[in-house]
């Protein structure tokens, strides 16, 4: 049965943070808000709720679901091989609407779709979802809306489209703030270099550039450097001629190396020199972008 609690009261709030975590247990979907738009949760390390909340959605396991932490020093049991300009950005924008790709801990008995051994993490700056995450552990989360729909800013809304496969929703009032856009969360893939906006959302590309200048922008490439080109060797230059009555005579180089009415010079071999300027190399593509 599908229950919906009012999170702007104290008494609702308690009771539908408890609802909620069991029904999370029960490897069951349920519905928050977060500080960019409401997101539809399930367990992260059951298989069974992850395909719940993909089917919830109308999506496939090729379009996996971010996870939501409680905290920031959590990154480190959910991902391996973290750069110091991702753990820069977490510590700038965490809490908040910035989601960051990492290569996912090998030894976590998880699936989350079709991932490439990546997890898009992100702490939500939204005190309902910190408190449910603080009891559920982590979350996989995506909007609570089906797949191709608006995203839900409300519980209210997401419950017209997801219905009862949401066994609870936590109301908790507009989400990010009524009247104002709803946003995702930005979306950075950091196992790329550099690291490269996959989604642009929530947080400004100038904000990540005052932290990672390197970062490029959704669907900007490194620009090509054109081959440097080599300057062809000086010919070296004969030794000079004395010819008997006269000075001395420059000799000319190898492809003319008579002078009139004189002997023929000897003169210097010129080596042949291999350009070995390398060719520019494209990047290569980076990971498709993982949805909020």
């Amino acid at each position: 049965m599908t229950t919906t609690y009012n999170c702007t009261s104290d008494d609702q709030r308690t009771e539908g943070l408890q609802h909620a975590q069991r029904a999370i247990s029960e490897k069951k979907c349920i519905v928050l808000p977060t500080d960019t738009v409401y997101g539809i949760a399930a367990d992260a390390f059951s298989p069974l709720a992850v395909t719940m909340l993909l089917a919830s959605k109308g999506r496939s396991r090729q379009m996996p679901p971010p996870v939501l932490i409680p905290r920031v020093n959590a990154l480190d049991g959910l991902a391996t091989d973290v750069p110091a300009d991702a753990r820069a950005l977490a510590q700038a924008f965490w809490p908040g609407g910035l989601t960051l790709i990492l290569h996912a801990q090998p030894s976590l008995d998880w699936d989350l779709g079709e991932t490439k051994g990546t997890v898009a993490l992100r702490m939500p700056d939204d005190q309902i979802a910190l408190d449910l995450l603080g009891l559920t552990g982590p979350l996989a989360v995506s909007s609570a809306n089906r797949t191709g729909q608006e995203a839900a800013q409300t519980a209210s809304e997401a419950r017209l489209q997801l219905a009862e496969s949401v066994e609870v929703y936590l109301e908790g009032g507009f989400r990010p703030v009524k009247g104002t856009a709803a946003l995702p969360s930005t979306i950075v893939d950091a196992t790329s270099t550099p690291f490269r906006v996959v989604r642009q959302g929530a947080i400004e590309l100038k904000r990540l550039r005052e932290i990672v200048p390197s970062i490029l922008g959704l669907g900007e490439t490194i620009p090509e450097e054109a081959p440097a080109v080599e300057e062809a060797p000086a010919v070296e230059e004969t030794s000079s001629i004395e010819e008997a009555g006269q000075g001395e005579a420059a000799a000319e180089p190898a492809a003319d190396a008579s002078v009139a009415d004189a002997a023929p010079a000897p003169v210097t071999e010129v080596a042949v020199v291999e350009d070995s300027t390398p060719e520019t190399v494209k990047p290569e593509a980076t990971s498709e972008a993982k949805p909020e």
